[in-house]
């Protein structure tokens, strides 16, 4: 059974707040960050109410748990994730509703580029070759069909932007932002780390159709950071839903996508909150994608 949805750490973290996210808030805990996973869900721009119950759960399990996987591959960030080591920061009586949702990180210097990587043509990536028959800058084969799989797969990497969308830039502009060698370096760890995650899902009946990573530096070393093949920073699809030329229903918050397509919503002003039956479906979407992915069902 999912547990109350939490919209904010705000009142229940005793540590200045540094950021707040639409999903994430960053707190300052000197030396480290704190990072606390909330349940707030966010599509086409907009923060929605009401908060999903047992997403931040959700995702800040499945990041550590990817953490842990790939280190072999890079470090990440990660310190721990156990509440009950933050002392005072989260006083006793608030522990339990954060419990699962927070990550103690070392601190890094954010790379602002968002790595991508797509192994199929789909979503943005399939409306640019559309319209040129490349993406990113990347020419593709001609008579490509959507969610077709690329014969290999594509790094395509977008300039971050803290105020309005990412801006899909090719690797040549990465490289002016960052420098030759660091720009290398994101490129192969990302491509490393999608093949790893691919062939994992895989394993398990999923296809990981693409996903977005982060990386910074500490002590000009990089490290991987933020979150990682969470259904929030990459697309999953079920195997047995994989066909080409329609529209695959991901294992994220498509419940939540599909319902405000087909609403009367005009896409400028805050929508209306979501009804009882979609935020339902919508957590059993994160539960089950944890529970693939992991073989444990979310405690």
């Amino acid at each position: 059974m999912a547990v109350p949805a939490i919209s904010t750490a705000a009142d229940l973290v005793k540590v200045p707040l540094l950021y707040k996210g639409k999903v994430r808030e960053l707190y300052d805990l000197g030396e480290h960050y704190l990072i606390v996973v909330t349940d707030r869900i966010s599509a086409f721009d907009y923060v929605l109410d009401p908060a999903v119950p047992d997403k931040g759960n959700v995702l800040n399990r499945l990041s550590a748990f990817w953490f842990d996987k790939t280190k072999h591959l890079l470090e990440n960030h990660v310190i721990h994730t156990d509440v009950d080591w933050l002392g005072d920061v989260i006083p006793a009586e608030h522990r339990e509703a954060l419990r699962n949702r927070i990550m103690v990180t070392r601190k890094a210097e954010r790379i602002d580029i968002e790595c991508v990587v797509r192994g199929y043509v789909t979503g943005g990536g399939w409306r640019q070759y559309e319209k040129t028959g490349a993406i990113n800058g990347i020419q593709l084969p001609e008579g490509l069909r959507k969610n077709a799989k690329l014969a290999e797969p594509i790094f395509t990497p977008a300039a971050k932007n803290d105020v309005g969308h990412d801006e899909d830039i090719s690797f040549a502009e990465m490289v002016d932002k960052v420098g030759q060698e660091l720009a290398e370096q994101l490129r192969d760890r990302s491509l490393e780390m999608y093949a790893f995650a691919r062939d994992y899902c895989e394993e398990r009946g999923i296809l990981l159709a693409d996903c977005k990573l982060e990386f910074g530096l500490v002590d000009g070393k990089l490290i991987v950071i933020d979150e990682m093949f969470t259904p929030d920073a990459s697309r999953f699809w079920a195997k047995e839903n994989y066909e080409l030329d329609i529209e695959i229903d991901s294992m994220d918050k498509e419940p939540v996508r599909t319902y405000l397509a087909g609403s009367e919503w005009d896409k400028q002003s805050q929508p209306d909150p979501l009804p009882a039956q979609v935020v339902e479906e919508t957590t059993r979407r994160y539960r089950e994608i944890y529970r693939r992915l992991t073989g444990a069902e979310l405690a």
